[in-house]
């Protein structure tokens, strides 16, 4: 009954709507003082006021952060109906999630969260025997900001090294155990930075890090990857450094894998985060040498599996698409390669399992899945549970049953088993959400770009909606990195959608939808393609009368805050409400921080030519606030312990708009504590995220 009264609550505040009656907050933005810094480019002086703010240790910083957040925190804290909001975020959270069984040894692991749990709890169970708790990371830490990472088991399930992150920062620690016995058996590995953990046998396991950075840990510069090897019962001070220390280039990204069978390493070494060369060693063969495969960065390409000296890569070199290849370890160079499965017209990711190939196709953003044997012979297209999006159809050769989860916007990630010599699947797990799906409909239409590129668009809503441009909308986008944003499940945008709101997610340039061409359309000096196509649904959306200006807010994170702070500077007419999450805003330096250099193929960099310079100034979001325009209500959301996008972009985006901007539209920032970039994120903080946030914009909307 308390449900259901709060629900008639809901929907009474959500389709009540005035915004002539909402109540104005005077806002007293705390003082950012403007300390001069000129820097010149090219004979052009740019002066950036908020420097001081990059230097995330000094007290002054500090003070500024706090002040902030007192703000930011009163205002959200008079929105009436933002604790409801919070509430019902919190029932639909409240489900039980468990992840497919893998097996390791005689054991088999899953994780599960009950529901709101901080953090996902790692169980495992023989045979049918009752599971036992294997590791809770809810026990790191009384807040829930220490978070599990990778997780890796040796073949025979004996021992099992597994990473944590502190405050969600990208620096991880190493633990190892004894898989049976649950002890701890050596120091703990420290300082570890964009890593997996690959095992070789029982005796030790390959790493990544960086140098520990001179000055904050969190903001500075971290240039040049090493792979390191860990023999067990040895120092960390000890591990020798196996690619990356004499390097006449900086690689910033090097990961190493050891193939299933323990006969060779592979060595993926990048500049930035598109393109990688690739090295061999065969590990039967201790004192041999590395052997280049690809010697360049022209393309990406990865080790998908082996069957003795035979390699299986899947790479987007001369097929923009990507494709399978083989070649033998001898003589493993693209020259030799034979294609198993060719290129088409669909982007492909592929995985392997039951001695056999999957082959994910990404057709207008939705999965459809082929099974192929090793020789590239057609095996049957497996059905699917419906439109959206698939992962998983791996494991190892000796698997007879494979799972895989199937979601999309209205689907909460469903587990099924995969038997492979069948081709049936059979419900494995589904969970139980407290709304009903068949209230909703997700709709893909294509509208056209400024340049009349035609982009796809998925537009989800409960049924009945009434076009008549008064409904609140959510435009989503990311729009780079090669970064592919396919249908998911997400509670909070139920919690919108069910009370009238509409969420909109077009599939931008930059991203990797329709592969190399579609990313390379949406870099550099084509960047602004990313956001005329932005700017495009946003038109179509109120064309279509699904929304209007007064009712649209945009959201983004990372590369997509970006993309949100660029639109909402350049078409502040267009938005009511704009939403940053850990942006990438000052164009001009992001590649001074942390790894930001590797961004460059996809930015370039405003040292590169004077041309380059200029057009990064053109639409870079901090150098792009105008005084006297009028932006859009604004709340820009960070987290102090970012090393990835560090906070300083939101800071200085933030002192910009509080100081020029005109209207009267709140520009607030919420600097979350103690978190990072977002993986590892405690629930409880997400949910108080979303909250805030869908408060803020249904409020600054005029919905009572």
């Amino acid at each position: 009954m308390k449900n259901v009264l709060l629900l008639l609550f809901l929907v009474a505040f959500f389709i009540s709507c005035n915004p002539n009656k909402k109540q104005s907050m005077k806002i007293n933005y705390p003082k950012t003082v403007k300390k001069p810094v000129i820097d010149n480019y090219f004979d052009t002086k740019i002066v950036d006021n908020y420097r001081w703010l990059e230097d995330d240790r000094s007290e002054e910083t500090k003070k500024w952060v706090k002040a902030q957040n007192e703000v930011t925190f009163a205002f959200l804290d008079k929105i009436p109906f933002r604790d409801a909001i919070r509430k019902r975020l919190e029932e639909l959270w409240n489900y039980e999630k468990v992840s497919a069984p893998k097996k390791h040894g005689d054991y088999t692991y899953f994780y599960k969260n009950n529901g709101l749990q901080n953090q996902y709890v790692l169980y495992r169970k023989k045979g049918e025997e009752k599971p036992e708790v294997f590791i809770d990371p809810n026990t790191f830490s009384k807040d829930g900001t220490v978070s599990l990472g990778a997780v890796r088991f040796t073949k025979d399930g004996k021992l099992v090294a597994y990473s944590i992150s502190e405050g969600g920062s990208d620096w991880r620690k190493i633990i190892v155990m004894d898989a049976l016995t649950k002890k701890i058996k050596e120091d703990t590995l420290k300082d570890v930075k964009f890593s997996d953990i690959s095992w070789y046998k029982n005796e030790g396991f390959y790493y990544s890090s960086y140098d520990k950075p001179k000055g904050s840990e969190l903001s500075a510069k971290t240039d040049q990857h090493k792979v390191y090897y860990h023999k067990l019962g040895t120092k960390q001070q000890q591990d020798q450094v196996i690619f990356g220390e004499k390097s006449n280039e900086k690689h910033r990204y090097i990961g190493a894998s050891v193939t299933e069978d323990n006969r060779y390493l592979i060595i993926s070494a990048s500049v930035s985060t598109s393109g990688n060369k690739l090295f061999l060693k065969d590990l039967t063969k201790p004192k041999s040498n590395f052997i280049t495969i690809i010697d360049d960065t022209k393309s990406d390409t990865y080790l998908l599996d082996n069957i003795g000296e035979t390699l299986f890569f899947v790479t987007n070199r001369n097929a923009p698409n990507k494709k399978v290849v083989r070649v033998k370890a001898s003589n493993p160079i693209p020259e030799n390669w034979e294609d198993v499965l060719p290129e088409t017209d669909f982007v492909l990711s592929a995985s392997t399992g039951s001695n056999y190939i999957f082959a994910k196709y990404m057709v207008d953003a939705i999965s459809k899945v082929k099974q192929y044997d090793y020789s590239g012979k057609f095996i049957r297209e497996i059905k699917l549970p419906g439109i959206g999006t698939v992962s998983g159809f791996s494991g190892e050769k000796q698997d007879s049953v494979l799972y895989y989860s199937f979601t999309n916007y209205i689907k909460p990630a469903t587990i099924y088993a995969f038997n492979a010599k069948t081709g049936n699947s059979k419900l494995y797990c589904k969970p139980k959400v407290a709304f009903n799906p068949q209230d909703f409909e997700s709709k893909q239409v294509f509208y056209t770009s400024k340049d009349g590129t035609k982009i796809p668009m998925i537009i989800t809503y409960k049924k009945g909606l009434e076009l008549n441009g008064k409904n609140p909308t959510i435009l989503y986008g990311y729009g780079g990195f090669d970064i592919s944003i396919t249908p998911s499940f997400n509670p909070a945008y139920i919690g919108w959608m069910e009370r009238g709101g509409v969420y909109a997610v077009p599939n931008i340039r930059g991203g990797g939808e329709y592969g190399r061409k579609w990313h390379d359309a949406g870099i550099q000096m084509k960047k602004q393609n990313v956001f005329d196509d932005f700017i495009a649904a946003a038109e179509y959306l109120i064309k279509n009368k699904y929304t209007s200006p007064e009712y649209l807010a945009i959201h983004g994170r990372s590369n997509g805050g970006l993309l949100v702070g660029a639109v909402m500077t350049q078409r502040p007419d267009l938005f009511k409400v704009a939403l940053p999450s850990v942006g990438v805003l000052d164009m001009l330096r992001y590649h001074t921080f942390t790894a930001g250099a590797g961004w460059a193929y996809d930015y370039g960099t405003a040292e590169q030519s004077k041309e380059m310079f200029t057009y990064l100034k053109n639409y870079s979001p901090v150098h792009n606030v105008k005084k006297g325009e009028k932006y859009p209500a604004t709340l820009i959301q960070t987290g102090d312990h970012d090393d990835r996008v560090v906070p300083a972009h939101s800071f200085k985006f933030a002192a910009q708009l509080q100081d020029k901007n005109a209207s009267e539209n709140p520009v607030l920032i919420r600097i979350e504590t103690n978190a990072g970039h977002g993986a590892g994120t405690p629930t409880s903080k997400i949910i108080d995220q979303y909250a805030d946030m869908l408060a803020f914009t249904l409020y600054e909307m005029g919905f009572e």
